[in-house]
């Protein structure tokens, strides 16, 4: 029987208008650390192992030089170019020596390609001859010819790559994980799900009530939704790509695509779609999942699960396909690494902050607009005060009130931002029961 290569496979690291290009961004992948970055002279991306070949320094520590537009180790100055090729060694006493064995000091190199809005990476550094030939595992719904529009989100998540997968193929949760959000408990009805194919390379299922979907499961990492309604003519698509990270953890990028309502898409900012939907909808499921992972390591999920129906039949198929392809396990690069506690509490498990706004460009942006104009609204509300209280008399009665009315409103802004908006950008807390 074949056993699946996840090393040699194209994964989606990020959306490319995430990428501060100006500073080196780490990345973990099968448990591999990474270093994305780009000269400035270059719309080009790289991917490198985040090790110096020289003492193992993190290069995401470093920085992309001024000069030589080459990414340097802040730790002893050692630069490399966009091959890996090492351009320079400060301590070098003898150069002649070191040209002469420069392959030693090259830093590795990961084939990358930048597609459908995403940075990607095949995580073989070897055989980059294969990688030419593999095609990416590309969404059909990200295609604006075909009239679609669609906005991105990433957001590392504290399960397992597994649970990940088999917790967005259940369709089935979505009413009661998500009541308000995206679904509601009171409509829940039973999902005829059908399993169309299943290879080492594909799995296909189909629903057909309350809509025509199709499910599509490419491993190792892209799960697709797409939904056809109203004469099959309007169109919508999830199209997530579950990442491993490393073991106890998991990274989701995600797109969602549609073809109709396209002027509203312009309209809704990306940053508020994440705080109001996308977010909460990964908060619903933070808790629930990190708690089931925990009961399934001492267990077979065969006889742990109890799975009777048709609703069930894709996590089943997807369960049976990572015990028959890769051995319940996966080839995590460091074995040793220790796996991250289960017992862990509600601020760490949903901390927006770390897992997706310090990732997210809008959100990040964003967040540091609001923090400037809660600043300038209380320095507003202190020198307005200060001014109508040495106004004369006959001032302060008519100008005074008026620039008072306006600083007590931008102080009630102030508050907003400080504590309605801004913690949505760092914990909101996730109670099914009070939902």
């Amino acid at each position: 029987m074949s056993s699946f290569n996840f090393f040699q496979h194209w994964y989606p690291l990020v959306p490319i208008e995430d990428i501060n290009p100006q500073k080196p961004l780490p990345a973990t992948l099968l448990g591999i650390p990474l270093v994305i970055w780009k000269p400035s002279s270059s719309q080009t991306y790289q991917v490198f192992l985040d090790r110096c070949p020289h003492r193992l320094a993190p290069l995401s520590e470093g920085r992309i030089d001024d000069k030589t537009d080459n990414l340097m180790c802040s730790y002893h100055g050692w630069q490399f170019e966009t091959k890996g090729n090492c351009t320079r060694i400060p301590q070098a006493d003898n150069p002649e020596l070191i040209a002469k064995k420069s392959q030693n000091f090259c830093a590795t190199v990961f084939p990358c390609r930048q597609e459908n809005d995403l940075l990607w990476v095949w995580m073989d550094a070897s055989s980059p001859e294969i990688a030419a030939i593999t095609a990416l595992p590309l969404s059909p719904q990200i295609d604006a010819s075909k009239g679609f529009v669609w906005s991105s989100m990433v957001r590392d998540l504290e399960y397992d790559w597994q649970t990940l997968v088999e917790n967005v193929a259940d369709p089935s949760h979505v009413p009661f994980a998500h009541h308000g959000i995206q679904g509601n408990r009171d409509r829940a009805h039973p999902i005829p799900l059908d399993i169309i194919r299943s290879e080492i390379d594909l799995i296909e299922a189909k629903v057909d009530k309350p809509f025509k979907t199709t499910i599509t499961f490419e491993p190792p990492c892209r799960l697709e939704y797409a939904l056809t309604f109203g004469d099959e003519i309007k169109k919508i698509g999830l199209i997530t790509y579950c990442i491993p990270v490393s073991p106890g953890k998991s990274r989701i990028v995600a797109q969602f695509s549609r073809n109709f309502a396209t002027k509203l898409h312009k309209l809704t900012p990306r940053w508020w779609d994440h705080i109001q939907n996308r977010n909460l909808i990964l908060d619903g499921d933070m808790v629930l999942l990190h708690q089931q992972e925990s009961f399934l390591q001492h267990t077979n999920w065969k006889t742990a699960y109890k799975m009777p129906t048709s609703a069930d039949r894709l996590v089943i198929e997807f369960r049976s396909w990572f015990d028959r392809y890769c051995n319940a396990k996966l080839p995590w690069a460091v074995e040793s690494q220790p796996r991250p506690t289960l017992d862990k509490p509600r601020e760490i498990l949903l901390d927006r902050y770390h897992q997706h706004t310090q990732h997210c460009s809008s959100c990040r942006n964003i967040l540091r607009t609001i923090q400037l104009w809660q600043w300038i609204l209380v320095i507003y509300f202190i020198v307005v005060t200060s001014i109508v209280a040495v106004l004369p008399d006959h001032l302060r009665v008519g100008l005074g009130l008026w620039l008072m009315i306006s600083a007590f409103l931008g102080l009630g802004i102030a508050a907003v931002l400080r504590f309605w908006l801004m913690p949505k950008f760092y914990f909101v807390d996730y109670l099914h029961s009070e939902r």
